[in-house]
Parts: structure tokens; C-alpha cells; sequence
């Protein structure tokens, strides 16, 4: 059974930061991408960066460059994405995800999420 649980969502000041990690199991981790999206109230999901586990090609939405880093621990099956100079509307959940090849849009497998706040 393929499973992706996300962890390190929270409640943080503006300027600040966090690290989000997306445990995976259930398929093979290098033969797929890890993406992370995320959704504010009242909109559309996002893809904001994702990573091949393969080779750690990576991948950033320009909304989010400079501030958000994704990286792998290939040992451990598990994604990272560390994000910097946490702004308000950074709120949303976030989700990571896994399929064969990264996309803004959509994946195959997806995690419950978690919930990340940034108060101003």
C-alpha cells in the first residue's frame, strides 16, 4: 500500500521558517518524483516544487523561489522542503506527492496534508 505522511506543519510568525517532511512507502522511491503542493482556503491546489529521487533534479514554482528548498534523503524514503521568510499567504495545507514525473497540476498518490499557518 503506497503511503505518504506529511509532517512538520504548525503555526509560525511571519519571517520565519519551517521544514515539512513527506515520509513515503509502498513503491519503489527512486523510480518516482516527490511533489509538493499546497492549497489556501478558497484556492486552486498549487505545485510549488518537486524533486526526482532518482538523480535530485529539482524543480520550483516562481512564486517560490529563493525561499522554499526541497531535498531528499534517499535512505530514509523521505522529502524535505524547507521553507524560508515565511509570508501570510504561505498559509495553506500542504500536500507532497508522488508519480512518475513532476507536475504543477497533479500526481498519483497524494498524503493527507499539513496544515501551515503564518501569522503577521
Amino acid at each position: 500500500e503506497v503511503q505518504l505522511v506529511e509532517s512538520g506543519g504548525g503555526l509560525v510568525q511571519a519571517g520565519g521558517s519551517l521544514r515539512l517532511s513527506c515520509a513515503a512507502s509502498g513503491f519503489t522511491f527512486d523510480d518516482y518524483a516527490i511533489g509538493w503542493f499546497r492549497q489556501a482556503p478558497g484556492k486552486e491546489r498549487e505545485g510549488v516544487s518537486c524533486i526526482y529521487s532518482s538523480d535530485g533534479s529539482t524543480y520550483y514554482a516562481d512564486s517560490v523561489k529563493g525561499r522554499f528548498t526541497i531535498s531528499s534523503d534517499n535512505a530514509k524514503n523521505t522529502v524535505y522542503l524547507h521553507i524560508n521568510s515565511l509570508k501570510p499567504e504561505d498559509t495553506a495545507v500542504y500536500y507532497c506527492a508522488a508519480d512518475v514525473y513532476c507536475s504543477a497540476r497533479s500526481a498519483e498518490y497524494w498524503g493527507q496534508g499539513t496544515q501551515v499557518t503564518v501569522s503577521s
